[in-house]
């Protein structure tokens, strides 16, 4: 039986109230609090600006999975309610273009349905069922159809024939046969032959029409013509050898619904991607980069005449971030998008004339996990907006605002009742300079609750992944957990980070792992020189590339007293060969195959610095992790024990590259961590 947390929270808050003392001190973060965390997601505004409807996203501690439902408010707050509850996974809110209708994605045990709700009687239901999910559901102008693309099972070619076996026979499982480069992928396992393709369906229910077809995958947004009759979407239809040599490589295509001839509108190399038409119809804009065969591609918004896309021009190089989530405004003078900027999460928008501004910060995703940069917005008419906001004090919530209004309204507070009884450690940022290059380098200290700048703390450095990622002023539940243990948790963006522009996320390129080290060890300097840290007591964590870095980092210092490298890579030359995304990263992170300069993969590779290491270091992975597989970390592991230092590989069963994904994975990462830290004289409780 499934048990809403929401209410238990609140009838459990107000009994606890009851019982404290009138000024009494607030408990700390738990691990079970992990459960009763709630986020907002995929906020989608109705035409005429009045209501807002989004995702409310729970954690059910029974089954320990995430629940997205979907809610709905007025933009000014009033009339917040769910329009459904339940088991399902609800998500893909799109309202049609008169606003009388809501159509969304709704997954409950393998079985999938677009639902559709009409918002003057409140009658919903479903109108289609699918043995896929359906994705990226767009409504037509004219609101006859609703598009949306789907991967469609193909059969599995066998190429070893097998003789019929005698009824009854029970025979070892067959072999599997591919010829695909990836064959299997993170998150996902073994691949289904098949391919996604894009659909349409009439808005008032009946069958889906499959427009695609061939050996490619048509994923990401779709957006229609002002007529109602063609659809615009992006993909890599380029023939096997070159989308393995170049996966990136997409363009532009234009798909008649009649009869599902496409056409291909840009040939350019480098990505053209999120296609999306203006109110009008007469102008197209995409998100794109040209190709440098870099780990690091800034994406830049183009604008186009819909008839020619060759009369292109670029909107955002006076920004110099890379953008996403683009929109146009209703009325079709300004192209909204996200962006990071020094650690921030923001929303900003670009008239068509090439002007920049930023109109909203902090924006904020998903609490479980670690601090990265994330966020979502939707766009009214008027100037109006939603977003999901936080900040490292708490989870993302609804807030509706409006252009040239600096005061924003909170809609949700769904986490109120979680934070009037327990106090989350205080985050603030710091800069310094590294000491490679005196580049200056941005941080964050978490502080335990109760801090006092007078006692020592032990410090844990715990280091983001990516490389081309960001972390900031978000909440994360990883991070506050090791602070409520009594750790000051010290968080960083060495070189190679985003959010600062192309030219600090290129100091790594062809170098990684490198001088981020310096950037690194600097920053822990700086913390300590506030005079409250232990330096008899500083650990070290990190997971993907943060795993890189902290199995590099304990083969260049020893002042660590215990190290975690979670999900690492450990020997690059190995890692290109057997993780998912061996094209991509064999030829944009690297100058050459790994056969072709073997050296220069060991050269950044943990493992050369092996000999060096006698800090007691624990690997922790998943067993289905694809990304950065299991021998990554089993190498470093078995090299240690061979050389005789203190170590430990924690395996996690069913689990992909995010560990940390459901919440009881988190919550054993979380222990894992401290436990190996509290073992070498770690925080072994709130001090």
């Amino acid at each position: 039986m499934k048990y809403p947390i929401a209410p238990l929270l609140a009838i459990l808050s107000f009994n606890l109230i009851l019982s404290l003392p009138l000024h009494a001190q607030k408990a700390v973060l738990e691990p079970l609090d992990a459960f009763k965390l709630n986020y907002v997601s995929e906020p989608a505004i109705s035409p005429d600006g009045e209501t807002v409807a989004f995702v409310r996203n729970t954690f059910d501690i029974m089954t320990d999975r995430q629940d997205p439902n979907l809610w709905i408010s007025r933009f000014d707050g009033s009339g917040l309610r769910a329009l459904a509850e339940g088991p399902e996974s609800d998500g893909n809110p799109v309202w049609s273009p008169d606003g009388k209708q809501l159509a969304w994605v709704s997954s409950h045990q393998g079985s999938h349905r677009i639902m559709m709700r009409w918002m003057e009687s409140g009658e919903q239901s479903s109108i289609g069922e699918f043995q896929q999910r359906p994705a990226n559901l767009s409504w037509s102008p004219d609101g006859e159809w609703l598009a949306f693309t789907q991967f469609v099972p193909e059969k599995d070619d066998r190429f070893i024939a097998m003789p019929d076996k005698p009824e009854g026979a029970q025979w070892a499982a067959g072999p599997t046969y591919t010829q695909e480069l990836v064959y299997r992928a993170d998150g996902q396992g073994e691949l289904d032959p098949g391919h996604t393709h894009i659909f349409v369906m009439p808005s008032g229910g009946g069958g889906a029409v499959k427009l695609t077809d061939g050996p490619f995958n048509h994923g990401g947004p779709l957006s229609w013509s002002k007529d109602s009759r063609r659809l615009y979407f992006s993909a890599n239809r380029r023939p096997e050898k070159e989308r393995i040599e170049n996966p990136g490589n997409s363009e532009i295509y234009r798909l008649t619904i009649a009869n599902s001839q496409v056409e291909q509108l840009t040939d350019h190399n480098g990505a053209d991607t999120q296609p999306i038409v203006s109110p009008d119809g007469r102008r197209l804009a995409w998100l794109g980069f040209d190709d440098q065969r870099k780990g690091y591609n800034q994406m830049e918004v183009y604008l186009a005449p819909v008839e020619n896309l060759d009369n292109k021009k670029v909107l955002t190089l006076s920004l110099d971030r890379s953008v996403g989530q683009l929109q146009w405004s209703p009325e079709g003078d300004y192209l909204w998008f996200q962006y990071n900027d020094e650690g921030e999460a923001r929303a900003g928008r670009v008239s068509l004339d090439g002007r920049v501004e930023e109109v909203v910060q902090n924006l904020a995703g998903s609490p479980i996990g670690r601090p990265y940069l994330s966020g979502e917005f939707a766009v009214g008419p008027g100037g109006r907006f939603a977003i999901t906001q936080g900040d490292a004090s708490r989870p993302a919530e609804l807030a509706t605002g409006k252009v040239g209004q600096s005061n924003l309204r909170q809609l949700t507070h769904f986490n109120k009742a979680l934070f009037l009884q327990k106090e989350p450690g205080k985050v603030e940022t710091f800069r310094t300079r590294s000491s490679f290059d005196g580049r200056s380098i941005q941080g964050w200290i978490m502080y335990p609750p109760g801090f006092s700048p007078e006692k020592k703390y032990p410090m844990m450095l715990e280091i983001h992944g990516g490389p081309y990622a960001a972390y900031g002023d978000v909440f994360s539940m990883e991070a506050q957990l090791y602070a409520s243990r009594g750790y000051v948790v010290v968080y960083t963006n060495p070189r190679g980070s985003t959010s600062y522009g192309e030219e600090f996320a290129d100091l790594i390129h062809h170098h990684y792992p490198g001088n981020d080290y310096d950037d690194l060890m600097s920053c822990v300097d700086a913390v300590i020189e506030k005079g409250f840290i232990d330096e008899e007591k500083l650990y070290v964590t990190g997971g993907s590339g943060g795993g890189v870095l902290t199995a590099w980092i304990v083969g260049k210092t020893s002042r660590f007293k215990a190290a975690v490298a979670a999900k690492p890579v450990i020997n690059w030359f190995s890692h290109i060969l057997t993780a998912d995304g061996v094209a991509y990263w064999s030829r944009n992170w690297f100058p050459a195959k790994p056969w072709e300069d073997p050296e220069h993969y060991y050269r950044q590779s943990p493992i050369s610095l092996v000999e060096n290491v006698t800090t007691p270091t624990m690997l922790l992975v998943g067993d289905e992790d694809y990304r950065t597989p299991l021998s990554e970390a089993e190498q470093f592991y078995r090299a240690l024990k061979l050389r005789g230092i203190d170590t430990a590989l924690v395996r996690f069963p069913n689990a992909s590259h995010g560990i940390a994904r459901r919440p009881s994975q988190m919550l054993a990462k979380v222990q894992a961590v401290m436990g190996w830290m509290e073992k070498y004289g770690g925080a072994g409780g709130r001090p």
